[in-house]
């Protein structure tokens, strides 16, 4: 049974950064895609960020590129989110989720996920 376990949210200032951490275990990490969701009060559930099995194949929506980067650690099976110069408006509830195929359009939606963590809170405020 696969589990997805988000850490790293907190309260940081704007223009500060966050590291969000997913660790996966219950499965195979080399065969899981892993997405990275948002959702903030009153807003539907978007997708952030995305890697394939291998960390070949990426997805950053606009608003976050180049501010934020997605990366795999096989040793620890776990998938990171590092979110640097944030702003108030990356403020949510961050889920990491997971599937085992690979997705079949180039953004991630959520019902293309199969495995949920609870989400860890990110909060951008001075």
């Amino acid at each position: 049974q696969v589990q997805l376990v988000e850490s790293g949210g907190g309260l940081v200032q704007p223009g500060g950064s966050l590291r969000l951490s997913c660790a996966v275990s219950g499965f195979p990490f080399e065969f899981l895609m892993i997405g990275w969701f948002r959702q903030a009060p009153g807003k539907e559930r978007e997708a952030v960020s995305y890697t394939n099995n291998v960390g070949v194949i990426t997805y950053y929506r606009r608003s976050v590129k180049g501010r934020f980067a997605i990366y795999r650690d096989t040793a620890m099976t776990t998938v990171h989110l590092q979110m640097s110069s944030l702003k108030p408006e990356d403020t949510a509830i961050y889920y990491c989720a997971g599937v085992d195929r690979q997705l079949p359009h180039a953004i991630p939606l959520p019902s293309d996920f199969d495995h949920w963590g609870l989400g860890t809170k990110g909060t951008v405020s001075s």
